[in-house]
């Protein structure tokens, strides 16, 4: 039987790290859309500005589980601002790729991060560039983040 994913996503989706709430995060961003009904929570755990623990609760698809257990993975470790140098297509690119119809799960995952980190640096009065511009309270309409509802 032929799948639309592969053992990468699939172990992620039936497996995934980092699942659960955090007590006391240093930050926490939560992203999605209430019309895809794609959410997103992330939250980060900083010692000296670097991520020592990141988890995420989502609501969705196998897809968005997927990202959102790889994405975690992938900022646990590193600096806040390589961890803003992180985008959706190195999320895809971790996980191997996803059907086209499913890129905007790995959106959601670097959105959700973003969110995480300007809600530490609002908490802690810090400034980093790449926040420059991000804005997690956009407007709902701006959330779409490529969802196809034709298609789901």
């Amino acid at each position: 039987m032929a799948t639309l994913y592969n053992d990468k996503v699939i172990k992620h989706f039936t497996d995934p790290h980092n699942v659960g709430e955090m007590q006391n995060p240093d930050g926490e961003g939560t992203y999605g859309s209430p019309v895809c009904g794609d959410m997103m929570k992330i939250s980060i755990k900083v010692e000296n500005g670097v991520i020592v623990d990141a988890k995420f609760k989502t609501f969705g698809c196998g897809s968005a589980i997927a990202s959102s257990s790889v994405a975690t993975d992938m900022i646990k470790g590193k600096t806040i601002e390589e961890a803003l140098k992180i985008t959706n297509q190195d999320v895809l690119d971790e996980l191997g790729g996803l059907p086209a119809i499913k890129v905007h799960c790995s959106v959601l995952a670097d959105h959700a991060i973003r969110a995480a980190i300007y809600d530490y640096a609002q908490r802690n009065g810090k400034y980093y560039a790449g926040l420059e511009g991000f804005d997690p309270n956009a407007d709902e309409e701006d959330r779409n983040h490529g969802c196809d509802m034709e298609n789901r």
